[in-house]
């Protein structure tokens, strides 16, 4: 079994800062190239399926994917790889929340979420049983999921070296994939922050 685990392309919230969270943004014109290219270069794998967040952001980029890499599977929605919610904090930059923001990405299993917002624990739970799940299946398949940065660190979180270490110096980049095999029913990491593009059009606005 192969897992490819896709972050979507990116968006205009993304490009100005923003911590959208639930917040359903689309792919603006560069997240689309970056799928493109992204997809261009996986001509020759063949997805059995995908999964993928009922965000539009994550939808989109699924759709693209797909379809320049000549795969021809439906699209399946799971709630539990929707991107984390930041709840009163979502629309505004990390500098702008209450409390010890800054923890999100510098401590961000102490992260303090706004009372309607999910803490990092919150979304490894849900992700992890997800992917947990799909891994039982232990089958000769190869899977396109496709979610968000926060989703997709927290997802694999438990199967890295370092689970301490969450965010490991950055967020993912956009349509950069996190593959994972698993043999005999063993997961084992075999690329993190893979880019099927130019790296030099990496752009990373997180870093610690």
């Amino acid at each position: 079994m192969k897992i490819y685990i896709i972050r979507h392309g990116e968006t205009a919230l993304n490009a100005n800062g923003v911590m959208q969270g639930r917040l359903n943004e689309p792919i603006n014109d560069n997240g689309r190239q970056l799928a493109i290219v992204t997809g261009q270069a996986l001509q020759g794998v063949h997805f059995d399926a995908c999964f993928c967040s009922p965000l539009d952001r994550a939808r989109e980029t699924a759709e693209i994917i797909l379809r320049e890499s000549d795969n021809e599977v439906p699209i399946q929605i799971d709630e539990r790889i929707i991107e984390i919610s930041f709840g009163e904090f979502e629309g505004r930059r990390l500098e702008e929340m209450d409390g010890e923001p800054e923890k999100f990405f510098t401590d961000p299993f102490h992260f303090v979420p706004a009372p309607s917002g999910e803490s990092i624990q919150d979304v490894c739970d849900r992700t992890q049983a997800f992917l947990h799940e799909l891994m039982e299946r232990d089958d000769d398949k190869t899977y396109l999921i496709s979610t968000h940065g926060c989703a997709m660190r927290a997802m694999t979180n438990d199967l890295m070296e370092n689970p301490a270490d969450y965010w490991m110096g950055h967020a993912p980049y956009n349509c950069s994939f996190t593959i994972v095999n698993v043999v005999n029913g063993k997961p084992q990491i075999e690329a993190i922050d893979k880019v099927y593009y130019d790296r030099n059009l990496i752009v990373d606005r997180y870093k610690k």
